[in-house]
């Protein structure tokens, strides 16, 4: 279990959505200071003078790397950034998806590379990768990435273990924010999906389930795949 009263938090997208609602929500539990990352820094609006804008591009290594440099008091970081192309993956254009898999992957897995270091050096913390639903209900490039990132997850939980570092996965429904504005199905609110992400951490758990969609997909893994799949039914 990871503590967050005193910790110094870094966050991805953290200018609006989801990220501006971890910002707030770490600061409220005691995180003395909060790296908003941004491709934008002058994007994120906090009068808050423990929150801390940050250049980063999730998806350029040199930023990655210039980040960690500059942020070398983190002990919590929160992989939030990510993108939704919509792609197939069979007709799909390969260039978005290829952009896809960058942001919502490779992004997290070098942030996670180069913060390990960071966190294991200020003795542990925790690091909290948004998943997706859709990490288990494949429908298409999107769901392929956030696939991918679980399994990371998985990998680096058991990998990090031993230097402290607790890893989180938050698998979540559509969430109320602008990348699920054109979607009329329910739809989970961006406070909700914080506050169970950060009670993980605190409570020492592995994964966020939050909301009805995510729970039952879940609930559904261990039967035929074909369940998950109507289109397939015989």
């Amino acid at each position: 279990m990871t503590d967050i009263t005193g910790r110094v938090a870094l966050v991805t997208g953290a200018n609006r959505g989801l990220g501006a609602a971890f910002v707030a929500a770490l600061l409220e539990r005691g995180a003395t200071k909060v790296y908003a990352a941004a491709r934008r820094p002058e994007t994120v609006a906090s009068d808050d003078p423990r929150v801390v804008p940050l250049t980063l591009d999730v998806t350029d290594a040199d930023s990655i790397r210039r980040a960690a440099e500059t942020a070398g008091d983190v002990s919590i970081l929160v992989n939030n950034a990510g993108i939704a192309s919509g792609e197939s993956l069979v007709t799909g254009d390969l260039d978005a998806i290829h952009r896809e898999f960058d942001t919502n992957f490779w992004g997290p897995v070098l942030l996670t590379r180069a913060f390990a270091p960071v966190l294991e050096a200020n003795g542990g913390g925790a690091i909290v990768n948004m998943h997706s639903a859709l990490s288990w209900l494949a429908v298409g490039s999107y769901s392929a990435t956030k696939a991918a990132l679980w399994s990371a997850s998985n990998s680096a939980r058991v990998e990090l273990a031993p230097a402290g570092i607790q890893v989180v996965g938050v698998h979540v429904g559509y969430v109320d924010t602008d990348m699920a504005a054109d979607v009329s199905a329910e739809k989970v609110p961006p406070r909700q999906v914080v506050d169970e992400a950060l009670d993980t951490v605190a409570d020492g758990g592995a994964e966020a389930i939050v909301g009805d969609t995510a729970k039952h997909v879940k609930s559904r893994l261990h039967e035929d795949v074909r369940a998950l799949y109507p289109q397939l039914a015989r």
